[in-house]
């Protein structure tokens, strides 16, 4: 269901995921910062960065209705699907969970990207 209006309720399932997985691209970033073995994680910490900024824009796109949702959606599937093999190498319980929620997430924006 949308805040203000029922525009984007078709959209609804998509903003959710992109918006958790924006908060857990995050949280694993800064989780990540504090491991000892940051610098083999010097890549996937760039990953998560640019994921998290894909969905808060996709997010954002969707809640507003913009033209090119779909297309946003589609990038933002691919950066989630290349997120989460990057957190999935790191046997943590963060990176673990982020990389479940990315692939949750491009499930989602590929559906929406389908409608």
């Amino acid at each position: 269901m949308g805040i203000v209006t029922n525009k984007t309720d078709k959209h609804q399932a998509c903003i959710d995921a992109c918006v958790k997985c924006a908060q857990a691209c995050y949280e694993c970033f800064s989780a990540c910062l504090e491991e000892p073995d940051l610098n083999a994680r010097k890549s996937c910490i760039s990953m998560l960065v640019e994921c998290a900024m894909m969905c808060q824009m996709s997010a954002a796109t969707m809640s507003m209705s913009g033209q090119f949702s779909k297309e946003h959606c589609e990038l933002c599937a691919k950066v989630c699907e290349k997120c989460a093999p990057e957190c999935a190498m790191f046997k943590d319980e963060h990176c673990q969970k982020c990389a479940d929620i990315c692939r949750m997430c491009s499930d989602e924006c590929r559906k929406m990207a389908m409608m």
